[in-house]
């Protein structure tokens, strides 16, 4: 059957379903995100306990 451009393979994900052939297809161009995003304080950053405080007292008053 031909491809009927549902985007599938053109997602980043390792594996994707194909409709039109009706399987589950391993993705050949993924390519993993080996970036990753600190969000929020962390104990072992210097300024922890400073910050930790600040907003324990803004969430006090």
């Amino acid at each position: 059957m031909d491809c009927i451009q549902c985007e599938n393979c053109k997602q980043n994900t390792p594996t994707y379903f194909c409709i039109a052939k009706n399987q589950i297809l391993i993705n050949e161009n993924y390519v993993q995100n080996l970036e990753k995003n600190r969000s929020g304080w962390k104990k072992g950053d210097p300024d922890y306990e400073t910050h930790r405080r600040k907003t324990k007292k803004e969430a006090e008053v």
